[in-house]
């Protein structure tokens, strides 16, 4: 059973008022609140535990260590990995692109080689992609999205060609919400000897993961979207591209010895761990997950689907909302403009008054605004905590924007 008020209640910030009224957060695209449980695990870490991990050999580094190196096996179970060394821990999602853009298609990638991405990906999933095209002259494939926003698998599997090397997507657009069906790109993908980078910021966050159902070589996962701090995160890794990958960032628990004239790497996943991480960032990541699979990814699906299926027939009875992107197979995702000459951010700002918090701009994902036909949106997104109610408060305060800009 899922019972929602339990869960608000263990999220402090959602009891405050913002404007003299009870806050509604539906910005959780950007970044999601955090639960009393993740809190506490960070002032704990802090007040009572913080050392220095890997290196020390008294009481407080080696508790420290120990707490830090157990979230590799929650991320593991969280992600379905088949074992926690193809974890490997860093600040989050744009870290873990750059570091396979750096550690594995910089020396694998020439020039003409092709990268295949989704017209939807976020900046994190397209400007390493970019870096490349500038310094080494790899060509980006485009796939576009249907009508309804959607996105044919096929026409993905279609844009491989005898120079594709990488196809790099994400599993959830953080813009329309539209779901891909990565499973079957990459099965394909592999069949054809292309390398894939899933993009799971979002995906992670509202539905199971199975790394190892997927068949993904890559899949990258932000902490601060996940309920847990910012600058965490992890990269799943395929054994064996770790064993075709080089170090992107030098120093630190990254090596086992360092000479004059040599240097000797550690083991994967350390090998791409260099310098001193965000310890306790980690360890509150670790607490989150735990936090989330204890309600159960399946019920917090669940829940959001009624969510969205519920916000859904809310704008849909507002004839001067425009939503994009309006496939079924979406997660609780709605990016919308008011017909009119109002701007996103005007539209946010009356929001605000009301106490409802979207996002409003192009949500780095430039090209699919262009591609869109709009220079920007509001968004509001929906998180495990959320309510019909909230979902009211929207529609009301989406009527008093539309009244003042009419």
């Amino acid at each position: 059973m899922y019972d929602i008020e339990k869960i608000r209640a263990d999220f402090p910030i959602l009891s405050r008022e913002v404007n003299g009224k009870p806050l509604t957060y539906l910005d959780n695209g950007a970044s999601a609140q955090k639960p009393q449980v993740v809190i506490d695990a960070i002032t704990r870490a802090y007040s009572e535990e913080y050392s220095n991990v890997h290196r020390g050999l008294h009481y407080l580094s080696n508790l420290a260590t120990e707490k830090y190196e157990s979230v590799r096996g929650t991320i593991a179970r969280f992600l379905n990995a088949a074992h926690e060394d193809h974890i490997v821990m860093n600040s989050g999602t744009t870290e873990g692109i750059n570091t396979i853009a750096y550690g594995w298609a910089m020396p694998h990638l020439e020039a003409g080689d092709e990268i295949v991405l989704s017209i939807m990906e976020h900046h994190a999933n397209i400007v390493p992609w970019h870096f490349l095209r500038e310094r080494q002259g790899v060509t980006l494939k485009w796939v576009e999205t249907e009508a309804d926003g959607s996105l044919d698998p096929q026409k993905v599997i279609d844009a491989i060609g005898p120079k594709t090397k990488l196809i790099a997507i994400t599993q959830c657009s953080n813009v329309l919400g539209t779901v891909v069906d990565v499973k079957t790109i990459c099965h394909a993908a592999r069949e054809r000897g292309v390398a894939t980078l899933v993009d799971g910021s979002q995906a992670a966050v509202h539905m199971p993961v199975d790394v190892q159902d997927i068949g993904c070589d890559f899949y990258a996962i932000t902490g601060h979207k996940l309920y847990g701090p910012s600058s965490s995160g992890a990269l799943y890794i395929r054994p064996e591209r770790m064993e075709e990958m080089r170090p992107f960032i030098g120093g630190g628990d990254m090596i086992k010895e360092v000479g004059r004239d040599q240097v000797i790497y550690n083991d994967a996943p350390m090998k791409f761990e260099a310098g001193t991480p965000g310890i306790v960032q980690m360890i509150g990541l670790g607490v989150a997950l735990d936090y989330m699979m204890g309600v159960g990814m399946e019920n917090i699906a669940a829940h959001e689907a009624g969510l969205r299926a519920y916000a859904s027939d809310r704008l849909a009875g507002l004839n001067w909302v425009s939503v994009q992107g309006q496939t079924a197979d979406k997660a609780a995702i709605f990016s919308f403009t008011l017909d009119g000459a109002a701007h996103a951010h005007d539209i946010s700002t009356i929001l605000d008054k009301k106490g409802v918090a979207v996002r409003a701009g192009q949500h780095c994902a430039g090209p699919l605004m262009e591609h869109l036909g709009v220079s920007a949106t509001c968004r509001a997104s929906f998180g495990m905590y959320n309510t019909t109610e909230e979902v009211d408060v929207l529609i009301d305060a989406l009527e008093l924007a539309h009244d003042l800009f009419a």
